[in-house]
């Protein structure tokens, strides 16, 4: 029952990866943290973590939703998928009376490509509903960070603000905890049973949701298993007898076989994002940190993978097999991989469907198909987890009690699982208007695909899930290619802490993003790559250290 359009469930998988590149280090103000910052105190300190039993009272008690079983069960950290047809007649209320009184509030999120126009069909149709009224305020999602910023530090802020992991930079964070309420009062323990698809969000997704020892966040929880694909095309493999690589030499030497300049056909396109799955690199941010089999603490760029993956990477485009445009950073990958100039490409996992969907009436010979990531000497990769949540909404601080509890019943609206009635006018809008049944699968009109888009899906979600009645057999596939994937997975000292650091240390690692970029392309060399992690460590990075060792020694490991 996901939109025909990119999968609401997987969207934060895609959006909290197009930021791993990104520094996610939030700023906030303060050196070493006091023990009660670590110990997750609400003491106003806005720096370390909270976690263990601090956390834990702080949380919503969990409720598993009962509405409907997957055909496949989550696994390995994976989502759960839906393979099967839902009977629409017969789709049940997760919340039998409206939560919502009609009160008016707003809400800024960001938003990718056009708009929906105020008072469209589809936000009349929810807001009815749900007892809700909202105006909406959509940022432009590539410029979000600047208009978020912008916006807290002035004296007005919409009474609901949505909030990605990959924002909080400079002093985003420290407006986190400064701008935005304390949701315990009405969410924490059992008070959060009020709105049951809440309290079916899991907890560790919850737990992402404290800043500055609070509960601020109502998270929109995602799958640790590994959503990041290298797809390929299988037509294309199946037509020339290709085999699909598996190590790092072997796609080197099919990707100089595949690429002909001449004929405009190329391997691949950058494959950076999938490099690091190859070699096992950490992530970026606070993910990045982790002790190792020997006690000690290193952050990502300190590993030997990470400059393996670099050097592999560039080995790709000095061999002339990256598409041309990739080498440039313009256009669309994904275009280029549908048309065939490109035979390889990384996206999400909900590429898997958009681009099937797409190319079934104009193109019924393409195929889409994952490949398994591999270690680069051919045995198992080494893939980490990411996070359980990296997008937020908030409540301004000040906001009236009628507002919050609004608030919270669209939240828990959009948070209604797979089989329910909300969870089809989120994703589908109202039949006759936004869709038609065909076969028993909705099907989006134009009308739908303009206005039924990435809006009411940003302030909250289920736990992950994948289904597609339009094509079950990819949400099978999605599925399964994370299960697959998230047995080789491992999760970091700091997985499922929500980590604020020190101001000083903000900008610390900033430099990397581009430098990487410029490095693959051949613009630099290894040694100024080498100088970075250097002046990395001599500026600041192992003070850095020192300071998430305290963290970690008081709240424990991540895993």
């Amino acid at each position: 029952m996901t939109p025909n359009a990119a999968s609401a469930s997987s969207a934060p998988s895609r959006r909290s990866f197009l930021a791993s590149t990104a520094v996610v280090t939030a700023a906030v103000a303060g050196g070493m943290p006091l023990l009660s910052a670590c110990g997750g105190s609400d003491s106003g300190s806005r720096d370390g973590t909270t976690s263990g039993k601090a956390a834990e009272k702080l949380l919503p008690t969990y409720v598993a939703s009962t509405v409907a079983q997957p055909d496949i069960p989550s696994k390995n950290g994976s989502a759960a998928g839906f393979t099967g047809k839902v009977e629409l007649a017969a789709l049940a209320a997760s919340v039998p009376d409206k939560l919502g009184t009609g009160a008016p509030f707003k809400i800024m999120s960001p938003f990718w490509g056009t708009p929906p126009k105020a008072g469209c069909a589809y936000y009349k149709g929810l807001d009815a509903a749900a007892g809700t009224k909202i105006t909406w305020q959509n940022q432009d999602g590539n410029t979000y960070g600047q208009k978020l910023g912008a916006v807290l530090a002035s004296s007005s802020i919409p009474d609901m603000v949505v909030v990605p992991g990959w924002e909080l930079v400079g002093k985003i964070a420290n407006a986190v905890t400064a701008k935005f309420m304390d949701l315990g009062p009405y969410l924490a323990g059992d008070k959060v049973k009020k709105y049951p698809n809440l309290a079916a969000i899991p907890s560790d997704a919850w737990r992402m949701g404290i800043f500055g020892g609070a509960l601020r966040g109502i998270p929109m929880p995602s799958a640790p298993a590994s959503s990041i694909v290298p797809y390929y095309r299988k037509d294309i493999f199946d037509k020339k007898g290709y085999e699909v690589p598996k190590s790092a030499a072997e796609f080197l030497s099919w990707a100089k076989e595949a690429t002909s300049a001449k004929a405009k056909v190329w391997a691949c396109g950058d494959m950076s994002w999938s490099s690091g799955g190859i070699f096992g690199v950490r992530p970026s941010g606070s993910l990045g940190w982790n002790i190792g089999d020997d006690g000690k603490l290193t952050y990502r760029i300190e590993d030997p993978a990470y400059l393996e993956a670099l050097e592999w990477t560039r080995k790709l485009f000095d061999a002339g097999v990256v598409h041309p445009d990739d080498r440039a950073r313009s256009g669309d990958p994904s275009q280029r991989f549908t048309s065939g100039q490109i035979l390889v490409f990384n996206s999400d996992t909900s590429a898997w469907y958009v681009k099937t969907a797409e190319q079934a009436q104009s193109n019924p010979e393409f195929i889409i198909e994952g490949m398994d990531i591999f270690g680069a000497d051919g045995g198992d990769p080494k893939l980490w987890a990411a996070q359980p949540a990296g997008i937020w909404s908030l409540i301004r601080k000040g906001a009236s009690k009628t507002t919050v509890e609004n608030a919270l019943a669209a939240a828990d609206f959009s948070a209604a699982p797979y089989g329910t009635k909300e969870r089809m006018l989120v994703d589908y809008g109202i039949e006759g208007t936004h869709y038609t049944v065909k076969d028993g699968v909705p099907v989006k009109n134009d009308l739908g695909n303009s206005e039924v888009t990435n809006t009411w899906g940003m302030l909250s979600a289920p736990a992950p899930y994948y289904a597609h009645p339009d094509f079950p057999d990819i949400a099978r596939k999605q599925v399964e290619w994370q299960q697959r994937m998230g047995a080789f997975m491992k999760k970091t000292s700091t997985y499922g802490m929500n980590i604020v650091e020190p101001t000083r240390y903000a900008n610390l690692s900033s430099q990397f993003e581009q430098l990487e970029l410029d490095y693959v392309r051949g613009n630099r060399k290894m040694s100024e790559v080498q100088a970075a992690i250097s002046t990395w460590k001599s500026s600041g990075g192992d003070k850095l250290r020192d300071w998430y060792k305290q963290l970690i020694d008081q709240n424990g490991s991540g895993n």
